[in-house]
């Protein structure tokens, strides 16, 4: 069986910092305390409104860790020009806007194809390990292979929010699909959005999914029992799940 990896996202660390401005809690802290108890790589979204991890936590990261950083981004001139100055090890492209609270559902690679080529094409000439963050359809996997993406994050808020049952049954289904599918066309599948303890393990036993990504939970679930055990716990859970 292939190893899974925990990725974790720091983004709310930053979130709470900036509340109040000033430099506490550190989200360069906190990646080291995940790395140190579970992670194997960090994720950080730098926005384009800046609402959470800003420029210079990206900078402060990418000097301070030896661990892979993967960076998501939306797939604009700006970002593309941050991402191929900093190169982190990954990008993951998402779709952005303004007015969401959270990234609220897959890009649409199959319907912009065009415009995603170029920003593809950047990336992968600086080195960096291209990801789209995508529905679990096939036409968007194809898209993907298409343009050249070395992994497809299949968005997992879908299922997470569905009820237990028949909905999140058949939501299952349709991400084990779209992991076969991924890996069928030669690239890595990851999955995230929306995964805690009772949602990863399941996940994390789809053989074709290597890595998750998770962040909101593991941040909200350090109030209560602390990060280095979040994680830990995390990462129990998913190699669990996984020797089964």
């Amino acid at each position: 069986m292939t190893p899974i990896r925990l990725g974790v996202n720091v983004d709310h660390v930053a979130t709470l910092r900036n509340a109040r401005g000033g430099a506490h809690p550190d989200p360069l802290a906190a990646a080291r305390l995940a790395l140190a108890n579970g992670a194997d790589s960090i994720t950080i979204h730098l926005r384009e409104d800046r609402r959470h991890i800003r420029d210079a936590d990206c900078r402060a990261m990418r000097e301070a860790l030896d661990a892979p950083i993967n960076l998501e981004m939306a797939a604009t001139e700006e970002m593309t020009g941050i991402a191929t100055a900093l190169r982190p090890h990954a990008c993951c492209l998402v779709p952005e806007r303004r007015a969401e609270l959270t990234t609220e559902g897959g890009l649409d690679a199959a319907g912009n194809e065009a415009a995603l080529a170029p920003v593809v094409a950047a990336l992968l000439g600086a080195g960096i390990r291209v990801s789209l963050f995508l529905d679990p359809e096939p036409r968007q996997i194809e898209a993907a292979a298409r343009l050249g993406a070395r992994a497809v994050e299949l968005h997992t808020g879908t299922f997470c929010e569905a009820a237990p049952g028949p909905a999140r049954d058949g939501e299952l289904a349709r991400l084990r699909e779209a992991a076969r599918l991924v890996a069928a066309a030669g690239m890595e599948c990851h999955a995230g959005h929306g995964l805690d303890y009772d949602t990863a393990p399941l996940l994390a036993a789809i053989p074709e999914v290597v890595e998750l990504n998770i962040g909101h939970f593991l941040m909200g679930q350090a109030l209560f029992e602390g990060l280095p055990a979040a994680v830990s716990r995390m990462r129990h859970v998913m190699e669990g799940a996984r020797r089964s």
